[in-house]
């Protein structure tokens, strides 16, 4: 199970965003795991704790499995694998299979299990993006379920995601995710900046930022699209 550093890019991102809302991430150009730890400790019980730690992940690499140990950066171990639980996870039946090949000094299967491991290790990554990839469609089906009895109420948000389009807001408490659009925002003209992660209106100076709070409205909800639509108050 290998972990890679994060992309020089989403650093510097992550940087910027965290320096936007008073946080110093120090050393940043050579980040360790622990300078990502000291950061989510900056923030704990903290309002924005929930909103950095989303962010924190977002920055990090998807963990994967390779035949290759490159360690993993996340858990900052050097060798890392998946073993506990052969009887729900098809990697850790694998790593089982290698080791009791090696102990027993069975050659031909130990060769074997090596020309295999590539493929093995390549189809396993797959099914797991997959299964994660089902299980957020399963719980964004259920939150639209609960919330199509909602439509016209007023709910508390945070912002969780600025996009030229519009913005991302996660009503609180329940923990939905819905679309403020950009064309429902209508009291001005809005521009998106990249940098500061922000919708800025041209004559009013509003500015509607990752991590802000904002008092919204259930619009619409499409569970055949799995959208959930959302107005400011």
């Amino acid at each position: 199970r290998v972990h890679k550093k994060p992309d020089k890019k989403k650093i510097e991102e992550y940087a910027n965003f965290l320096k936007i809302i008073g946080i110093k991430f120090t050393n940043f150009q050579k980040p360790t795991p622990k300078s990502f730890q000291k950061i989510l400790e900056k923030v704990k019980n903290k309002p924005e704790e929930k909103l950095v730690g989303k962010i924190t992940l977002r920055t990090m690499m998807k963990a994967e499995y390779s035949p290759k140990n490159i360690g993993h950066f996340g858990l900052a171990f050097k060798k890392y694998t998946h073993f506990t639980s052969p009887i729900r996870r098809y990697p850790d039946l694998v790593v089982h299979r290698i080791l009791k090949s090696c102990l027993k000094e069975e050659k031909d299967m130990t060769v074997k299990m090596k020309l295999k491991l590539n493929d093995i290790c390549r189809h396993s990554s797959d099914m797991e993006k997959r299964a994660e990839e089902a299980e957020r469609e399963a719980i964004k089906i259920k939150q639209l379920e609960y919330m199509k009895d909602k439509l016209g109420e007023e709910f508390d948000g945070i912002i969780s995601g600025v996009r030229p389009y519009g913005l991302f807001v996660e009503i609180e408490g329940i923990l939905a995710e819905g679309l403020i659009h950009i064309r429902s925002m209508d009291d001005d003209y809005y521009h998106y900046n990249e940098d500061r992660f922000s919708l800025n209106g041209q004559y009013s100076r509003k500015t509607y930022r990752l991590g802000g709070k904002i008092k919204v409205q259930v619009a619409r909800i499409n569970l055949e699209e799995k959208q959930l639509d959302l107005v400011i108050v």
